[in-house]
């Protein structure tokens, strides 16, 4: 078992989780497309009892069948549960460092935007290149890559 963290962007909500593997999976179903904004999202899978909130995360029942974590300070989604399951998932995007985990699976690929699977020919910028970014960031007095 290895011992992950992860939280929202403002930091209000942290988890600490106990994985097995890094194996992760994209959905691509209408709920998570609406719920996060996105086209897909990458979940971890684990059970319930391996994720421990250092502050509980708010919950919206997303569905009359699973609800979702958030927070609510900041708006960003953790992840998702069926409430009759033993497991849940976690976004992988909450991890501190989610670098190492990588997908196995699609789920809900009956919605799933075949345009957006892979944009790795697409051009590309870094974004401490970005020029006008760095002047907010810097105007802001916060350094880049505080976030």
């Amino acid at each position: 078992m290895t011992k992950v963290t992860g939280g929202c962007q403002c930091g209000r909500v942290r988890y600490e989780a106990e994985i097995e593997n890094y194996e992760a999976y994209l959905c691509h179903c209408r709920y998570c497309q609406r719920a996060t904004g996105g086209v897909s999202i990458a979940f971890k899978n684990l059970p319930k009892a391996a994720v421990h909130w250092g502050r509980e995360p708010d919950w919206y029942a997303s569905s009359p069948i699973a609800k979702r974590p958030f927070c609510s300070a900041c708006g960003t989604p953790l992840g998702f549960a069926f409430p009759d399951s033993d497991h849940m998932d976690l976004t992988v995007g909450t991890f501190d460092d989610p670098a190492p985990f990588f997908p196995t699976s699609n789920f809900g690929i009956e919605s799933r935007h075949d345009a957006w699977s892979d944009t790795s020919a697409l051009p590309g910028q870094r974004c401490d290149e970005y020029e006008a970014l760095n002047k907010r960031w810097k105007e802001a007095g916060v350094s880049p890559d505080a976030g």
